[in-house]
């Protein structure tokens, strides 16, 4: 197992005190939404193809609980994209910059990006209730519509949070940070033969 599988799989932050306890449980949260969501988006599609073939029906709802739990999967994933500092990076500039001007211009993007978040999340909730004042409703499951789409502004919240705390760490670090608990850098991919 490599350190960063190992890192993945016993997720510590690197912040102090309750800002580090804060950040690991919000990664538990993250890490047990994805893996209930993937699971169950399988178990949905495994069943509604047996019942396709052995039985000669699709189940009628297949395709509404998948809908929710792409939604699901894709807005708490964003979170677990930013902790491990997995976003695409454009760093022509960024690289060219010493230590302390990628470290300043890290804290800079990691604010603005976390701004962004929270601004998208209160649009994201103004969005849910317009929804819930139509009154729509999933025709196969029959429930509200507002309720599929909570996990948006839950998933740009967690994702503006962990950028703050990417910032924060940033400003009280030596080493320049792409998350809490990732270091930039390049690993070298080179093999010895």
């Amino acid at each position: 197992m490599t350190d960063e599988e190992e890192a993945e799989k016993h997720y510590h932050s690197g912040l102090p005190g309750i800002l580090g306890t804060i950040d690991t449980l919000i990664s538990k949260l993250e890490a047990i939404i994805l893996a209930i969501g993937v699971l169950l988006m399988a178990v949905n599609t495994i069943a509604n193809v047996v019942g396709r073939f052995v039985i000669g029906e699709s189940l009628f709802f297949t395709g509404e609980i998948n809908r929710i739990l792409i939604i699901m999967i894709t807005f708490a994933g964003i979170g677990y994209a930013a902790r491990h500092g997995r976003h695409i990076r454009m760093s022509a500039i960024y690289d060219a910059l010493p230590v302390g001007g990628r470290r300043a211009l890290m804290v800079a993007i990691a604010l603005f990006t976390s701004i962004v978040m929270f601004f998208l999340a209160y649009y994201a909730v103004l969005y849910i209730l317009t929804l819930y004042d139509r009154g729509r409703v999933l025709p196969a499951l029959g429930f509200p519509i507002f309720i599929i789409y909570v996990w948006v502004p839950l998933g740009f919240v967690i994702t503006g949070i962990q950028y703050l705390f990417t910032a924060i760490k940033n400003l009280t670090s030596r080493d320049v940070y792409l998350s809490t608990s990732v270091v930039d850098g390049y690993k070298d991919t080179e093999t010895e033969v």
